[in-house]
C-alpha cells in the first residue's frame, strides 16, 4: 500500500477514535442533577446492562462536575474496572439512603477490580480525586437527587 494511502486511512481512523461512550452505545444517556453536600453534579445515568457495561469508556475527558451514575436493580456488591477507560476516575459506592459507603481511586486502562464494601444500588464515577478535592468522605457524605432505590 502506498504511504499516502496509509496516512489517509490512519487519519480517518483517528477522527473517529475519540467517540464518547454514549456514541459507542449509539444513543445519548439521560442526565440527572445530583448534589454532594453543597456541590452540584450532572450525572449521566447508566441504568441498563449495555450502558453499565460501556460506562465512561473511550472518553478523553469529563467536563467539570460531570460523571456517571450506575443504577443497580437489585442492589448488589458492585465492582468496577477501567478497561478501555482513558481517564482516571474515582467511584463512590452509594447506599439506598444516598450515603457514600466507600470511595475507590481507579487508574485508566487497567483491569484492577474496585468493589463496594457491601450491597449498593448506586455507584457514582467522577474524575479522579473529585470527591477528595471537595471534602466528601465515605460514611459522612449523602448524595442527593438519586432515583428511588430498590430495597
Amino acid at each position: 500500500m502506498k504511504p499516502i494511502r496509509l496516512f489517509l486511512i490512519a487519519a480517518t481512523l483517528a477522527l473517529f477514535a475519540p467517540l464518547s461512550s454514549a456514541q459507542a452505545l449509539g444513543r445519548e444517556l439521560p442526565t440527572l442533577p445530583l448534589t454532594a453536600g453543597v456541590h452540584l453534579i450532572t450525572a449521566e445515568v447508566a441504568a441498563d446492562d449495555q450502558a453499565r457495561e460501556i460506562g465512561l469508556m473511550y472518553r478523553p475527558s469529563l467536563p467539570p462536575n460531570h460523571g456517571m451514575l450506575f443504577v443497580f436493580d437489585p442492589a448488589f456488591k458492585a465492582c468496577m474496572w477501567m478497561r478501555n477507560t482513558l481517564i482516571p476516575l474515582s467511584v463512590a459506592f452509594v447506599d439506598a439512603d444516598g450515603r457514600i459507603v466507600n470511595i475507590e481511586e481507579m487508574q485508566a486502562q487497567t483491569d484492577q477490580i474496585h468493589c463496594a464494601r457491601r450491597e449498593v444500588p448506586f455507584a457514582l464515577e467522577m474524575a479522579q480525586g473529585w470527591f477528595a478535592q471537595h471534602g466528601l468522605r465515605a460514611g459522612e457524605t449523602v448524595i442527593g437527587g438519586l432515583p428511588k432505590a430498590p430495597r
